[in-house]
């Protein structure tokens, strides 16, 4: 079967049936043109990593599934215990909410430093709130990562034309490296403006506040 058929037969895009691969929870074979062909036992792997991932089941726990290191009895248990987890968690928050709500509080009236000691407390008896900071951290870093990938792609651009021109009509070495030396040194500057921008998201910006 060709992807485009695999789409339709299992109701996973395109891209998440490469990204799966990427990630080793699939290997379909090769026809003789280079293409990748599925088999009825891809199909089935998919669908079962499909019931799995509905279920929120991490890709690392599928990946020791596929390989035997953890059985589906295991598996399931443990997932179980991490839901329950959850359940008690969003179930705390919820009377949480609704208490704060019940004091006919406004924004102007309401006493965060008593609230978020009682957080506290109850973050030491177990219960887990929302880390929205940290969601936010993922969220610039992704941004970031997104934006650098591509400026260093268009800079990878006119390097790889150098690059052929120089081998295709033996263009003089120094000719060559002057005119490289400008999208290089780009995408260098890139990545070290990504690499500290990454580092600023990680250890300052978001938790800048929490250090008061």
């Amino acid at each position: 079967m060709k992807i485009n058929e695999v789409e339709q037969a299992v109701g996973i895009t395109r891209k998440n049936i490469r990204f799966y691969e990427e990630q080793g929870l699939l290997k379909p074979g090769r026809a003789a043109n280079g293409y990748r062909e599925y088999t009825e036992e891809d199909l089935q792997v998919l669908l079962k990593v499909k019931l799995l991932r509905k279920l929120a089941i991490p890709l690392e726990e599928i990946r020791r599934l596929q390989s035997g290191h953890l059985t589906l009895e295991d598996c399931l248990r443990r997932h179980l215990i991490t839901l329950e987890r959850e359940s008690k968690n969003l179930e705390a928050m919820e009377k949480f909410c609704g208490r704060i709500l019940s004091e006919d509080l406004t924004l102007g009236s309401l006493p965060a430093d008593r609230l978020l000691t009682e957080m506290e407390n109850m973050e030491e008896g177990g219960t887990k709130f929302m880390d929205a900071q940290r969601q936010d951290k993922k969220i610039r870093k992704r941004a970031s990562l997104i934006v650098g990938g591509a400026a260093i792609v268009v800079m990878a651009f006119p390097l790889g034309i150098i690059l052929w021109f120089t081998l295709q009509y033996q263009m003089p070495l120094p000719a060559a490296l002057i005119m490289g030396a400008f999208p290089a040194g780009g995408i260098l500057c890139t990545l070290a403006v990504l690499r500290e921008r990454m580092h600023e998201i990680e250890g300052g910006e978001l938790y800048e506040a929490s250090k008061y």
